[in-house]
């Protein structure tokens, strides 16, 4: 195993096999998998439990980019899947999860560190321009968020988001839509990501004037040609930095892991071609063909990469 850069990689001895539960049950897992561990043939550092949420794409690429380089030294890695944050925050607090992938724990997600985070390890940050937004495509001739009181009709008064327990939801519904006095005008709509899209992808097609909740990084920006409402009364919080959180003792019971992911920095270029690799020129079942076609093309993305 060729280990590029990577400093602080012990020799693999023998370790014992964890056995970790899900942080979730009912409706809020999606679903788990396991992704088989290492490919060396040696004995694995141990299984550590990956939870993320597929619909929020900027932590799904980077929970394949972390199953692809923990596997690579040695781990065997679990994918679990589960459908809203606080969950996951909860099980990662428990220890049931080992690693939330991207977590936004500055700003979008402060409530819940707040909650959790004497329990939570930050394993560091990896992006640092990670922004919440109000977003309308290209051919709406608005630009800022003080517009839309006065064309509600434009738009149905609806505002369409995602998922009811999403940071970037609290933040609309609390923050943004009392500070322009939207209350009476507009109707926040909730689901999930998946819907949202639905209805961007109808409304482009038509040409018709929609407004949705947003965030950069994320891939659908670009192929809707969403841009951010001027927001001039800070309403949707300043941008933050994404990081890797890990459940308290994480470092000290995996080093190797540890070591790794706090040299994994990425830039915007990197992080949008990551996350379009994975969610759209691969798709879904093909992530781990996604990972190793964006190595190749990104060999210097970090200084801790690991080759086979």
């Amino acid at each position: 195993m060729n280990k590029r850069h990577l400093t602080g990689i012990l020799a693999i001895g023998a370790a014992a096999s964890l056995t970790l539960a899900g942080c979730a049950t009912g409706n809020d897992v999606a679903g788990g998998t396991s992704a088989g561990g290492s490919n060396s043939g040696e004995e694995s550092l141990g299984t550590i439990t990956l939870g993320f949420l597929p619909s929020w794409t900027d932590g799904l690429s980077t929970a394949y980019l972390l199953e692809d380089q923990l596997e690579k030294i040695g781990y065997t890695v679990e994918m679990q899947e589960l459908t809203e944050a606080g969950p996951l925050y909860a099980g990662l607090a428990q220890g049931d999860v080992d690693i939330y992938p991207s977590a936004w724990p500055e700003l979008t997600h402060k409530s819940y560190m707040d909650q959790y985070g004497d329990k939570i390890e930050d394993l560091g940050e990896y992006y640092g321009g990670a922004k919440l937004t109000i977003a309308v495509p290209e051919y709406v001739d608005i630009d800022s968020i003080e517009d839309l009181e006065a064309n509600a009709d434009r738009f149905g008064g609806k505002i369409y988001g995602i998922e009811p327990g999403a940071g970037l939801t609290k933040q609309t519904q609390e923050s943004m839509i009392p500070a322009y006095g939207l209350d009476d005008s507009y109707q926040l709509v909730t689901s999930s990501t998946a819907a949202m899209l639905t209805e961007l992808d109808s409304a482009e097609a038509a040409q018709r004037d929609i407004v949705v909740t947003s965030w950069r990084p994320f891939w659908a920006n670009d192929r809707y040609g969403l841009k951010d409402l001027e927001d001039p009364k800070g309403a949707m919080g300043e941008a933050e930095a994404l990081h890797f959180l890990g459940t308290d003792g994480f470092a000290e019971e995996y080093p190797e892991a540890a070591e790794l992911i706090k040299g994994i920095t990425l830039d915007d270029e990197q992080y949008a071609s990551l996350e379009d690799m994975v969610v759209n020129e691969y798709g879904e079942g093909k992530e781990a063909e996604a990972i190793d076609a964006w190595l190749e093309e990104n060999p210097d993305a970090y200084d801790t990469i690991v080759t086979d």
